[in-house]
C-alpha cells in the first residue's frame, strides 16, 4: 500500500516544472535592471530606489509596451 501511494505522489510532482523557466527570465531581469539602475544613481537613496525599481521591472516593461501599442 504505501509504494503505491509513493508512485501516485511521484506523478503529481512533476506536472508543474514549467514555472520554472519563467523565475530564471524574471530573476535574469531583476540583476541586470539591478545593475541598470544602480550603475546610474546619483546617490545611495537613488541606488535604493533603483533596486526597488528593479524588483517590479516587468510592470514598466508592459506599461512601455502597451503604450507603445498605444492600447
Amino acid at each position: 500500500m504505501n509504494k503505491k501511494m509513493n508512485k501516485e505522489k511521484n506523478k503529481s510532482c512533476g506536472k508543474s516544472s514549467c514555472g520554472a523557466c519563467g523565475g530564471a527570465v524574471y530573476g535574469l531581469g531583476f540583476l541586470g535592471s539591478a545593475i541598470y539602475y544602480v550603475s546610474t544613481a546619483n546617490g545611495f537613496w537613488a541606488g535604493v530606489l533603483g533596486i526597488l525599481k528593479a524588483i517590479v521591472w516587468p510592470a514598466f516593461l508592459v506599461y512601455e509596451a502597451f503604450k507603445f501599442l498605444g492600447i
